[in-house]
């Protein structure tokens, strides 16, 4: 497809889960090597493309698990986002809380580990949009 053609409303939906462990005060992240779509990409946060005729909330829990070993609750999205850098991506970010399972690397994960929110933006290697990194640090806040 020439998505250069398009000037808007056509893109792929990615579906990214911001779990956080109220216990242990941390953050899930996995670790991609040679994204095909993203050289660039190594640690981020996990999640996936919805499949056609699923529930979004559903998709992601199951995304997640695959590649993490964990199962989430999934909360509300909080934050949307295009990318200047591939304009045919759509992120949508949801809040996320563990609800069991085993951590360990899955479906195009190498790696996956608990991290503090502040320590998030050390691992990335890709642009942080300003809102996700606000939630990093309102996270970090929390009691």
């Amino acid at each position: 497809m020439n998505w250069s053609s398009f000037s808007r409303g056509v893109f792929l939906v990615n579906l990214l889960g911001i779990v956080w462990n109220p216990k242990t005060k941390k953050v899930l992240i996995g670790k991609r090597e040679k994204d095909p779509h993203i050289p660039a990409l190594t640690w981020c946060f996990p999640g996936g493309r919805p499949r056609y005729g699923k529930s979004l909330e559903k998709e992601l829990a199951h995304q997640i698990q695959l590649k993490t070993g964990i199962r989430v609750r999934v909360g509300n999205v909080f934050f949307a986002r295009t990318h200047p850098e591939k304009k045919e991506f759509l992120s949508i970010y949801f809040h996320c809380t563990p609800i069991g399972g085993k951590l360990k690397a899955g479906e195009l994960f190498v790696d996956a580990k608990w991290v503090s929110p502040r320590d998030v933006k050390k691992h990335f290697t890709t642009n942080m949009h300003p809102i996700v990194w606000k939630d990093m640090q309102q996270l970090g806040k929390k009691k």
